[in-house]
């Protein structure tokens, strides 16, 4: 894969810490690791195992970008 950016970054906020921009799978995956407010739940799952496919070319980017704001959206964070 040439690129592992999204053509559209997302722009999450996050309760106690700034609000983060999220480039691609990789950036993604280090913050469901690291800022997730709870590491659990369907999306957070699927959110998780499309980015690691989009990065070995398994799944598109989009794909992988879809899954990871709808976990967003289950964990009730602010997506820009």
């Amino acid at each position: 894969m040439a690129s592992n950016k999204w053509n559209d970054p997302i722009d999450l906020g996050f309760e106690n810490t700034a609000a983060r921009t999220i480039l691609g799978p990789f950036d993604a995956l280090k913050c469901l690791a690291d800022l997730w407010p709870s590491a659990r739940g369907l999306r957070y799952l699927k959110a998780r195992s499309a980015c690691r496919a989009a990065l070995d070319g398994r799944k598109s980017l989009e794909e992988a970008r879809a899954e990871f704001v709808a976990a967003a959206e289950e964990a009730k964070l602010v997506v820009r």
